[in-house]
C-alpha cells in the first residue's frame, strides 16, 4: 500500500534525529572474522502511531476509510523515529558487536568463539521489545556479505561486483541520455576509483554540448580505462584507533583528487578515494589555491577521519608558511581557519610505497596554457616594472614583465 502524504508531511515539525554515516559504520564492520547480518521484518510497522495521530494517516480506498495503526511508509519522520528506537534499544551492543542503518543490522566479530553468545544477547533484547526479523533476508555466520552497497569482510571493504559488472557491460552510450546513466553508475563506486573525476570529464563535456551529441575517440578511450580500471578493482582498509592517516593530492588544470591512506609494516593501505570536478570560477584559481581546495573538499567529505585522526598531508606545493600566515586572499584565509580545527601536518612528499596508488598522481600541475613555451616578439622594447611580483606556479616571488 502506497499513500501520499504531501500534504500531512508539510505540516509536520521535522525530526532532526540524525542517521548513522553510512562510510563510517561500513568502516566498523569490515575487519571482523564472522558476521551475521540481520534485516527488520517490516521495520517501520513494528513501531506503534500515537492514537491521537492515527486517524491522520487515513487513507480512501473502494471498501472504505481506513488509517494506520503503526507507523507508516512515506511519512516525513519515519526513518528519524526508527533510527532513534534503534538507538535506545539497542544501546547496549551498538558499535560494540552491533552496527545499524535504519532497518539493517550486523552482527560482528573479531573473533568466532564469541559470535553465538553475542547473537544470543541481541535476539533477547529483540525479545524483550517484540522486535522481529526477517528470516529470508538473514544471512548468519558468514566471513563477509553485502552491506549498504558494498562489501565488507576479513579483508576490508571491496566493490559491489554487481555494480562493476553492470559498467563493465555496457555498450558505448547512443545518446545524451545514456552518457548520463554512464555518468552516474560510477557514483556510487567513488571511494574506489582513483580520480574519479577526471576519468569522467570527457563523459561530462559531451552532456555541455550544445551542438548535438557526438562520442568522441576522447570519450571511448576513457570509456574503455574505466571499464579497465574497474576489472581489478582495490580492496580498501580500515584505520586503526587513533593511527596517523596521510593524505596524497593531486591536481590537474580541471579536476582535483586525493587519497587518503594508512601505513602498517611499512606499506600503504588506501582508505578513501576522493575526487572533485572543478567549475565555474575554480578553473581560474591558481595551482596553490586548488591544492588548498583539495584538502578542504577531503576534509568536508571525510570529516569523521579527520575528527579521529592526526593527518599529515603530503604535497610537493609549499604550503607550509602558506597556512600559517594566509595573507593572499580572503579565500585562502577562510580555508586556513576551518582547517584549523584540526590536527593536519603539512609536509613534503614523499616516495609512494603502495601498488594500489601508483596509477594517483600526485604531482601538482598548471594549467595547460601555462605549460606552453610563450612566444615573443624579438624586436620590441621589454618595461619591467619591480613594484609588484607573479610567478606561473602562483607562488614563491618574481617580477612582471610586460
Amino acid at each position: 500500500m502506497c499513500v501520499d502524504y504531501t500534504d500531512l508531511n508539510k505540516a509536520c515539525p521535522m525530526d532532526p534525529f540524525p542517521l548513522p554515516n553510512i562510510d563510517q559504520l561500513v568502516d566498523e564492520s569490515a575487519g571482523c572474522e564472522i558476521i551475521s547480518f540481520l534485516d527488520a521484518f517490516r521495520g517501520y510497522h513494528q513501531i506503534f502511531m500515537h492514537e491521537e495521530d492515527a486517524e491522520k494517516t487515513a487513507f480512501m480506498t473502494p471498501e472504505g476509510i481506513f488509517c494506520y495503526l503503526v507507523m507508516a511508509f512515506g511519512l516525513k519522520n519515519s526513518g528519524a523515529t526508527y533510527t532513534r528506537m534503534v538507538a535506545r534499544v539497542f544501546q547496549a551492543v551498538l558499535g560494540r558487536t552491533m552496527e545499524a542503518y535504519v532497518d539493517d543490522m550486523i552482527v560482528k566479530n573479531k573473533q568466532s568463539a564469541s559470535h553465538a553468545d553475542d547473537l544470543r544477547e541481541i535476539i533477547a533484547i529483540m525479545q524483550k521489545f517484540s522486535l522481529r526479523l526477517n528470516p529470508k533476508k538473514c544471512t548468519f555466520g558468514v566471513q563477509g556479505g553485502k552491506l549498504l552497497g558494498y562489501m565488507v569482510s576479513r579483508r576490508g571493504i571491496e566493490a559491489n561486483p554487481e555494480k562493476i559488472q553492470a559498467i563493465i557491460n555496457m555498450e558505448p552510450p547512443r545518446n545524451v541520455k545514456e552518457v548520463q546513466r554512464l555518468t552516474g553508475r560510477p557514483a556510487a563506486l567513488n571511494r574506489f576509483l582513483s580520480k574519479s573525476a577526471e576519468k569522467s570529464l570527457p563523459f561530462f563535456q559531451v552532456m555541455r554540448k550544445t551542438a548535438g551529441f557526438q562520442w568522441t575517440s576522447e570519450c571511448q578511450g576513457g570509456f574503455e580505462e574505466l571499464k579497465r580500471y574497474l576489472s581489478s578493482p582495490h580492496v580498501l582498509s580500515k584505520p586503526k584507533v587513533g593511527e596517523i592517516l596521510y593524505l596524497y593530492l593531486g591536481v590537474s588544470p580541471a579536476a582535483i583528487s586525493s587519497v587518503l591512506i594508512r601505513e602498517e609494516d611499512g606499506i600503504q593501505h588506501a582508505i578513501f578515494y576522493v575526487s572533485k570536478t572543478l567549475r565555474e570560477a575554480e578553473l581560474r584559481y591558481s595551482p596553490v589555491e586548488k591544492t588548498v581546495l583539495a584538502i578542504v573538499w577531503t576534509v568536508k567529505k571525510l570529516g569523521h577521519y579527520f575528527q579521529a585522526h592526526p593527518v599529515q598531508v603530503l604535497t610537493h606545493q609549499p604550503l607550509g608558511a602558506l597556512m600559517r600566515s594566509p595573507t593572499s586572499s580572503s579565500r585562502m584565509v577562510k580555508w586556513v581557519v576551518f582547517l584549523s580545527q584540526y590536527n593536519i601536518d603539512i609536509r613534503p612528499r614523499p616516495a609512494i610505497k603502495g601498488q594500489a596508488l601508483a596509477d594517483f598522481v600526485t604531482e601538482c600541475t598548471a594549467r595547460s596554457a601555462a605549460d606552453e613555451e610563450p612566444s615573443f616578439p624579438s624586436d620590441d622594447w621589454w618595461t619591467l616594472y619591480t613594484d609588484s611580483s607573479s610567478a606561473v606556479k602562483a607562488c614563491g616571488g618574481g617580477v612582471v614583465l610586460i
